[in-house]
């Protein structure tokens, strides 16, 4: 997966915002940080960079002035569309030497984990 951000020229902070908005859709930023845990510097720093490759959009919410929207543009759904089975490959042989029960454990302490956060 390194060699597939290294040739499409993403670091795994730029990948995560990435998959957050392909997987959920718009989001705004605040929920983006809070998905992948990142401070807001480094979401602005990251969403700036994005947005200059055409692989996102920031607008504005029409509900709340002070909340801005993040999407993925075409050319950033296109490339996701790319990577994500390469991705869904690389995490399922990873994951597929767990047995059920296995499996229910780390997926239940993830969720404890995460509720902490």
């Amino acid at each position: 997966m390194k060699d597939e951000m290294a040739k499409n020229k993403l670091n795994i902070t730029e990948f995560s915002v990435l998959e957050v908005l392909y997987q959920k859709g718009k989001q705004t930023i605040q929920q983006v940080g809070k998905s992948i845990l990142i401070s807001s510097g480094t979401m602005t720093y990251c969403l700036d960079k994005l947005e200059r490759r055409g692989l996102l959009s920031r607008n504005a919410c029409r509900d709340d002035r002070r909340a801005i929207h993040v999407a993925l543009t075409d050319d950033g759904n296109g490339l996701m569309d790319e990577i994500m089975p390469k991705y869904h490959e690389v995490v399922h042989q990873m994951f597929d030497s767990l047995n059920t029960d296995e499996a229910e454990t780390l997926v239940q302490l993830l969720k404890k984990v995460k509720n902490k956060v």
